[in-house]
């Protein structure tokens, strides 16, 4: 394993996320300090992460550090950050530098960085958020097949050299480029021009607050890329992106339109997956932590590989001089001071007779839409991929989980009441169980429609599995139970829940379950929250196609992890045929944790196998009573 990469982050105010993302990579990177002029907020910033706090760069010593995250304003924005990033460089530490950076100031800085062997790299952030990520990966893919033929885009002036950064790299080259002149329309400026090659008609909001910079844009980064087969657009920085695929209709030998035909079976216009705008909390909470960690990862790759930092760095120099002739042409932005936007929800824009869903951290599709095959846009996780589920899941729960729970429960009394199985899925335990305790009664409880609808289709193919098996659709913790029980079984569900929610199930059970009862508890191997990059789990060839799963995730909260997981289905040459994903939440867990939340004795077993998730059994201990004349019984 690489020796840990030590980071400073200089700055407080954006760079909180610098110092999550840092926190998120351990244990390839590890956080020592903190630098700021010293306010109230960041010495209290770093008490939280446990380093020092510096309020000047005189008592950082430098030989601790390897990388410094400068994340100030530059001279441009009226802030001394790129003072420091040379200071920095000079000493021998590497430098990421938040954008945006002059022209020639960049240019210094990486000259800099080259004579004392060390990296430096400007950060235009949002070529890293995942929408923008995934809009630039389509580009790549589109312009494999069709030719770019115009640019139609639009960039509030406060981000507009990101803008020229995530268009650069959308289009594949920068070059040759050129502006022309600009005409002024209330709040915006259209500029035209040429990048990479294709002709672009740019809008820019042109006002700033002088007092509040990053906000009052009246859009963020729009950009549509046109081909003859289509537009790709990426409606706004934090998604979605959308194809929209050219309308167009045969025409017969009579030179009549032709109004049939496979092509005009595909939607008019369509998101890509795993795009989808979440809610505005989204952003701050997943979209820029995670476009953080990714700047951070490739500049600690970048050091680690010992890149020259001048010549990697030839498209940042072009994009930084575009967006300096854009800037001179555009001239000093329009000087506003409004006030705080009224707040207008979708339901304010509706039909009074219409159904509005409002969009949930996960997006929503709005009422109408066309069902979604992406999870980020599903009302209810786990559906989307439902499908594919016992592909992946068939030989490990038949070959561990199944096996352990059925050895969990050995001994109970199948006669003084049902087992509850909480989080069925598709029913390959609830099988399992049911096949080990002939006399048994289940009660299966499945939220998800489309597992249910698997787990009720393998239970209506077995008249006996069909009398004995109860399927409920009421979701956890507040589902109906019956008055006894003789066991529990949580698999793969627990982390779903919040602690509160998590207490109350526990203290729901124990009351019902007879003497001799127990619940099974089966946890992800995820004990804290950390960045699971996207990794192939599991491959299947069905047919002429192969099913291939993959699985990242990323840290949400202190103790929560958001967890993404997408099917790619293919043909025989490789060719895609399509991908479904889907994600959701997992507070990490540990069957300690369990047993201290739930006041019940655990007893770890060892799942069938090896390399099993962690399962354990809480066996409450027995209540006693007392009868009439107070003898315990």
């Amino acid at each position: 394993m690489s020796t840990p990469l030590r980071v400073l982050v200089c700055g407080t105010n954006f760079g909180r996320f610098y110092l999550r993302a840092v926190a998120d990579l351990a244990p390839d990177l590890v956080l020592v300090g903190v630098l700021s002029r010293g306010g109230t907020a960041s010495r209290a910033l770093a008490d939280e992460y446990g380093v020092p706090h510096h309020d000047s760069l005189d008592t950082v010593d430098a030989d601790e550090i390897d990388i410094a995250c400068v994340v100030v304003g530059s001279t441009i924005s009226g802030g001394a950050g790129t003072d420091l990033a040379r200071a920095l460089l000079a000493r021998g530490v590497h430098v990421l530098q938040e954008h945006p950076v002059h022209h020639d100031e960049l240019v210094d800085c990486l000259r800099a960085a080259r004579h004392h062997g060390v990296q430096y790299r400007v950060n235009a952030h949002y070529r890293h958020v995942e929408p923008v990520r995934r809009f630039i990966a389509a580009a790549a893919r589109l312009r494999a097949r069709e030719k770019f033929v115009f640019v139609d885009a639009a960039s509030p002036v406060h981000v507009l050299h990101p803008f020229v950064d995530v268009l650069g790299a959308a289009l594949g080259s920068l070059r040759p480029w050129r502006v022309d002149e600009v005409v002024a329309s209330g709040p915006l400026r259209l500029v035209t021009g040429q990048v990479g090659g294709v002709p672009l008609t740019l809008r820019v909001h042109h006002e700033l607050d002088p007092a509040d910079r990053d906000n009052h844009a009246l859009f963020w980064h729009r950009i549509s890329l046109g081909t003859r087969a289509g537009v790709l657009t990426l409606a706004d920085t934090h998604g979605p992106v959308l194809w929209t695929p050219t309308l167009h209709a045969d025409r017969d030998a009579a030179g009549r339109l032709v109004f049939t035909g496979e092509q005009l079976d595909q939607p008019g216009s369509a998101p890509l997956p795993g795009t989808a705008a979440g809610t505005q909390r989204d952003v701050f909470d997943r979209l820029w932590p995670q476009a953080v960690r990714r700047a951070l990862r490739e500049f600690a790759a970048a050091v680690r590989r010992g890149d020259d930092p001048l010549r990697t760095a030839q498209f940042d120099i072009t994009a930084c001089r575009i967006w300096s002739q854009l800037a001179a042409r555009l001239g000093p932005p329009d000087v506003v001071r409004p006030a705080a936007p009224s707040q207008v929800v979708l339901a304010d824009l509706v039909e009074p007779t219409e159904e509005v869903v409002e969009p949930t951290e996960g997006a929503a599709e709005p009422t109408g839409a066309a069902e979604p095959t992406d999870g980020s846009d599903a009302v209810e996780p786990y559906s989307p991929t439902a499908e594919f589920f016992d592909l992946a899941a068939a030989a490990h729960v038949a070959t561990g989980s199944a096996p352990a729970v059925v050895a969990a429960l050995a001994g109970i009394d199948t006669a003084a009441g049902p087992v509850v199985e909480i989080g069925a899925g598709t029913g390959l335990v609830t099988v399992a169980l049911a096949r080990a305790f002939p006399d048994l009664e289940i009660v299966a409880h499945e939220p998800a429609t489309g597992m249910r609808a698997v787990l009720t289709s393998r239970i209506y193919r077995d008249p006996d599995l069909r009398r004995r098996i109860t399927i409920c659709a009421e979701p956890a913790p507040d589902l109906e139970l019956p008055d006894t029980i003789s066991g529990a079984v949580v698999c793969g569900v627990a982390g779903h829940l919040d602690r509160p929610d998590r207490v109350r199930l526990w203290r729901r059970l124990a009351e019902r379950l007879t003497p001799g009862g127990r619940i099974v508890v089966e946890l992800m191997s995820i004990d804290r929250p950390l960045v699971l990059d996207p990794t192939r789990l599991s491959h299947v060839d069905v047919g002429g196609q192969r099913y291939e799963w993959w699985f990242s995730g990323e840290p949400d909260g202190p103790d929560r992890m958001r967890l993404h997981t997408t099917w790619r289905v293919s043909a025989e040459d490789g060719t895609a045929v399509r991908e479904v994903a889907d994600h959701y939440h997992w507070y990490t867990l540990t069957l300690a944790g369990i047993a201290a939340e739930s006041g019940l004795p655990l007893h770890d077993i060892a799942p069938a196998g090896t390399g099993g998730p962690p399962i354990g059994v809480l066996v409450p201990t027995p209540r006693t009573t007392t009868d009439q004349e107070g003898t315990p019984r």
